[in-house]
């Protein structure tokens, strides 16, 4: 009875390997449970694996996590009854794809010992440590130092990771035999390495896992040995890939896209600019000007759409645990981070606790940025001769503009359904949810329409677009802290279209100034007299300014234009490219993030580009950016 058992489990192995094998050469995805325990996930033909074996007699809490962010990978059980059919399920994987590039690396990495043990008590973690083990081939020695080298770039905890290389034929776990006999992988024409690494990311008595540690290590150990995989690659096999960054997982699990979902559905459930922006913004500064600007006006806002209870229960309700791609993961955290603190600003609008939250978010003003601010407030006079010239356009003639501005967009991609509306519960023109909002009572100076249209339309809508058109939702809603970057690059177009004037360089100026006033105790009074006397804004718009900066109980989100230019500007000046920036909504620190993702195949080029981008003017204009330009040189080439 036993050897019929035997030999029916035996039976479904060899299926379940020939199924393997068979998809494999057909270069379709394989992830398939193993028997026991285990998975075997492949995305492609790739001419590498990544292997695990957990120990059956020690807890070994972590390690196999660190396979599982690579596009080919096996964990398994390590215990002895599975020792055959994993042989002979690796070796009908290496066969199959060993066919298809001339050559194979089989990489198997185990946790060797914490060495000194750190102390616990005082969170004084041990640095990173690896042994590449490699067989003596000299042929294999540029490979092993670029493999050295690729490790040693690895920090976890700002700790550098040391790496030692030992040349033995033994590249496996030292209580294990091999998984793939030596003769097998010769005949195979496959190359073995082995990879211990010091378990930094668990107790070195309880063995629970150090999760931020272990993401850490997760994350750059997938960077070091996709360059490995790339090295191997383009050294001993046909492939010759063009980034490191291909040899990253291409297919992406059902929970990727249910998260991705999931937090877009949170942040779609609020739209905090609208809920932060005072309903009552006309009456409010009729009140100030009645009062003889000698008593701060009274904001009303707008109630809450949701329960924010409710709101951040669905946030952390987000299953980011199963997500296996450290680069994904990474984007998922940093935005549920946010979207729990810009829920928690809600709940203190028009408290003390506002701000607080604000400077979490948005951050303050540094010394440079206020700095710069008040050397353009010195510099640039406080009258502009265009800022009347050729009058003001009536709200309905510009979303008439704003119309045509839609419909050239509609050309690229006809799934672009946004609108335009006229309101009055706005304090000026912006971009909600694919939209454009007009205020209902707003003068747009004629000087100034190129510039806002592309500023809105040109790029705040298009970014929205772009992201809709990609399978991540959230690069339509925004990233985590891209308004930075959405701004500054919404300011560029208005230059690069000929529209950035002194006033509207002035105001921006204006903002960071206020904000940093706010930040440091000033009441809104105080804040708008330093705007109206000391730099001369007519008293309309320091009123806008300062409200703006004290809305909800102050918000410094304002002061993102200017830092946001300065930073768009140092992007260009270093050689950095358009397109990436057009893909959704994003900070300048994700372009490497995003572009591995194309890379990868995850992300498609963006269909929208904004016509401005093929206007002869902006294109000689974006060559002087490029060539490097600072915030002021902008200025002096802007209008008066």
């Amino acid at each position: 009875m036993t050897q019929e058992i035997t030999t029916k489990q035996t039976a479904a192995v060899d299926r379940l390997i020939r199924t393997i094998c068979a998809r494999l050469a057909e270069n379709k995805r394989v992830r398939r449970k193993l028997p026991v325990w285990g998975r075997l996930h492949i995305d492609r033909q790739l001419p590498f694996l990544c292997v695990y074996r957990r120990p059956v007699a020690s807890a070994d809490t972590g390690t196999d996590r660190l396979v599982t962010t690579e596009a080919s990978y096996l964990y398994a059980s390590a215990s002895k009854e599975q020792k055959a059919a994993l042989t002979k399920l690796v070796s009908g994987v290496v066969q199959t794809l060993g066919n298809e590039f001339g050559a194979f690396l089989l990489l198997e990495l185990w946790s060797g010992d914490v060495g000194e043990a750190p102390d616990a008590n005082a969170l004084q973690f041990a640095s990173p440590q690896f042994r590449v083990f490699a067989p003596k081939d000299e042929e294999l020695d540029s490979f092993v130092v670029k493999f050295r080298e690729s490790l040693s770039r690895i920090k976890i905890s700002k700790l550098a990771a040391k790496v030692e290389v030992v040349r033995s034929s033994r590249c496996y776990p030292p209580t294990l035999s091999p998984v793939l006999p030596s003769a097998v992988a010769r005949e195979l024409r496959c190359i073995s390495l082995g990879l211990e690494i010091r378990p930094v990311y668990r107790h070195p008595k309880t063995n629970d896992t150090y999760p931020v540690i272990l993401r850490d290590m997760r994350r750059e150990l997938t960077r070091g040995l996709r360059r490995t995989f790339y090295e191997f690659s383009r050294i001993h096999t046909s492939q010759q890939p063009k980034h490191f960054h291909t040899l990253g997982r291409r297919a992406v699990v059902k929970s990727v896209w249910e998260v991705d979902r999931q937090l877009a559905q949170v942040s779609n459930g609020f739209d905090f600019l609208l809920q932060v922006t005072p309903v009552n913004a006309g009456k409010a500064w009729h009140q100030f000007e009645r009062r003889r600007f000698e008593k701060a006006p009274v904001f009303r806002y707008r109630p809450l759409p949701a329960d924010p209870i409710v709101l951040k229960r669905m946030l952390y309700d987000v299953p980011l645990e199963r997500i296996e791609d450290p680069t994904l993961l990474s984007l998922f955290r940093n935005k549920q981070d946010e979207l729990d603190r810009k829920i928690t600003m809600l709940v203190d609008i028009n408290t003390r606790n506002f701000v607080h939250g604000s400077l979490q978010v948005y951050g303050g003003v540094e010394d440079d940025l206020q700095h710069l601010a008040a050397e353009l407030l010195d510099q640039l006079p406080s009258r502009s001769r265009n800022s009347v010239k050729g009058g003001n356009l009536p709200p309905s003639s510009f979303a008439e503009l704003a119309e045509k501005e839609i419909e050239y967009l509609r050309q690229q991609m006809p799934d672009c359904k946004a609108q335009v509306r006229i309101r009055d519960d706005i304090v000026s023109t912006m971009v909600s949810r694919g939209s454009l909002l007009i205020r209902e009572k707003t003068k747009i100076a004629a000087g100034r329409v190129a510039a806002l249209l592309q500023h809105e339309v040109g790029t705040h809508l298009l970014t929205y677009w772009n992201g809709r058109a990609q399978p991540l939702k959230l690069l339509s809603s925004g990233l985590a802290g891209y308004e930075a970057t959405q701004e500054g690059l919404a300011v560029l177009a208005e230059y690069l279209v000929g529209g950035l004037n002194h006033r509207r360089v002035r105001t921006l100026a204006a903002r960071v100034l206020a904000c940093r006033l706010m930040i440091e105790g000033a009441s809104f009074v105080e804040t708008f007299r330093v705007l109206d006397r000391t730099y001369e804004f007519d008293q309309a718009t320091a009123f806008s300014v300062t409200m703006r900066i004290y809305r909800g109980g102050g918000l410094t989100k304002d002061a993102i234009y200017l830092r946001g230019l300065i930073q768009i500007l140092e992007y260009f000046k270093k050689g950095g490219d358009y397109d990436p920036l057009l893909l959704g909504k994003l900070a300048l620190e994700h372009v490497p993030v995003l572009k591995e993702l194309q890379w990868r195949k995850v992300l498609q080029p963006a269909p929208l580009r904004p016509k401005y981008l093929d206007a002869p003017e902006s294109a000689d204009r974006l060559k002087l950016v490029c060539a490097g330009m600072t915030v002021l040189q902008l200025c002096k080439g802007a209008k008066s």
